[in-house]
């Protein structure tokens, strides 16, 4: 575990958003960090399918990147890689 800093919105919106979805701020800033890396690495999903790709993780019992990665690798190929 460590410490990010981040400014004084960031943390409003992240305490704004928590308390409207029932989260703490840190799973909060969690959730959001989440899909920003799952959408950065892999374009070619929109939201609705990082949300896929993080039921799946939870059903799993855990969130693992090149798990989540490597499952979703042969739609991609199949996709062509990109919309």
């Amino acid at each position: 575990m460590g410490i990010v800093k981040i400014s004084d919105q960031m943390h409003e919106n992240l305490r704004l958003s928590s308390s409207a979805l029932s989260r703490s701020i840190n799973a909060q800033a969690e959730h959001w960090m989440r899909i920003g890396m799952l959408a950065e690495l892999n374009p070619a999903l929109n939201h609705a399918e990082i949300c896929q790709l993080l039921m799946r993780a939870e059903q799993a019992g855990h969130f693992d990147l090149a798990t989540i990665l490597a499952g979703e690798a042969p739609r991609l190929a199949a996709a062509g890689g990109a919309r």
